[in-house]
């Protein structure tokens, strides 16, 4: 059994880890030529304690990421409205309708099919909102990730673009583990080209989510407006 005073020191341990990934992302930003300021970092709490949350909040720290919905909506009932959730993991359709119930559930960053694309819709505007989210891009091909192809999402985009309570706001990936961070470049780098190439052709999205704890600095380098850090900032896992 950890006594409280372990507790608290874990507890003090995140602060600690958010402003080492925090000075990282700016030395990051600095190589690249970018301000700092853009960059936003998700803690993702995905099987962790309410308190570590509890402990960000106290500086500041008010968005968390997590990867399924009823640990969202268990968290969310500790305490109502206490932070902003962004949620990113493999949305189900049958699970939209309690997202869209909450105000504080600020984006969803893994649209990742046109039928879950009109399930959002049809619940946003069911309760009265626009609901921000990010379409999920399989850049790598990888056949143990969701997301729309690069070809598929050309095609469907502009379909996706016209659902009136969306609000989308741009794209993310999700990579395969990679011993050498550089061997993802190539495909931040791409996805990083995929919105330009939209911003061209008139589509207003700003948001780049890629990079996890393995490869955030690489992808900051490429122009990531997200990053989702786990592990780096929460240490190993508390419960599964």
């Amino acid at each position: 059994m950890i006594g409280n005073t372990e507790n608290e020191a874990l507890e003090d341990e995140v602060i600690t880890n958010y402003k080492k990934v925090e000075n990282k992302i700016k030395a990051a930003a600095k190589r690249a030529g970018r301000d700092f300021n853009e960059i936003n970092i998700l803690p993702v709490s995905k099987n962790q304690d309410f308190n570590k949350i509890s402990k960000l909040k106290e500086v500041g720290i008010d968005s968390f990421g997590e990867s399924r919905v009823q640990e969202l909506l268990d968290k969310e009932e500790e305490k109502p409205g206490f932070v902003n959730w962004h949620f990113i993991g493999h949305l189900q359709r049958n699970k939209v309708k309690y997202l869209a119930r909450l105000d504080n559930c600020r984006l969803i960053h893994s649209l990742d099919s046109p039928r879950l694309a009109r399930e959002i819709n049809k619940r946003a505007r069911k309760n009265g909102r626009v609901i921000p989210v990010l379409v999920q891009i399989n850049i790598a091909g990888d056949d143990n990730k969701y997301g729309f192809s690069k070809v598929d999402f050309l095609d469907v985009f502009p379909e996706l673009w016209k659902l009136e309570n969306l609000d989308i706001r741009g794209l993310m990936t999700i990579l395969p583990h990679f011993d050498n961070p550089e061997k993802t470049r190539p495909y931040f780098k791409e996805l990083r080209n995929l919105k330009e190439d939209l911003n061209s052709n008139g589509y207003e999205i700003s948001e780049l989510s890629m990079g996890m704890t393995n490869d955030y600095e690489v992808a900051v380098e490429e122009g990531a407006t997200y990053v989702r850090i786990g592990r780096e900032i929460f240490g190993e896992r508390e419960y599964e």
